[in-house]
């Protein structure tokens, strides 16, 4: 008899199951870092074209950060424009899920910086 173990799978599939993919583009589904699509980011950009610039506090123990989305940059250049608004900030932060997060309240400052920079941004939420 034989095994049906090695066989693809009769609807073509494709992968099935693999813990070294990593995070995938919603566009193009390819691996971030290899993304094409012409989107450039796994972030989806507001359909209006503002930046919005707001703060978090739910799920960090109460723990406030300034969130930065709807930039709409391929992961590098948003990685790259992070590290540059942590030092103008002097605080930490990380990029995560196509949105910049910097530890603390900083959304004036950071408003400010992006209209410096070209991007129409504006402060969301209270």
């Amino acid at each position: 008899m034989a095994s049906t173990r090695n066989r693809p799978p009769s609807d073509g599939g494709g992968i099935v199951y693999s813990t070294g993919i990593g995070e995938r583009c919603p566009n193009c589904l390819r691996v971030v870092r290899e993304c094409v699509c012409k989107k450039g980011t796994p972030a989806k950009p507001s359909s209006d074209g503002v930046v919005r610039v707001s703060r978090e506090t739910q799920g960090r123990k109460g723990k406030g950060v300034t969130v930065v989305s709807g930039l709409g940059l391929p992961l590098a250049q948003l990685e790259s424009l992070a590290t540059e608004l942590k030092k103008k900030c002097g605080s930490g932060g990380a990029v995560a899920d196509g949105r910049i997060e910097i530890q603390g309240d900083h959304r004036d400052r950071l408003v400010e910086e992006l209209l410096r920079r070209g991007w129409k941004a504006k402060r969301a939420g209270g």
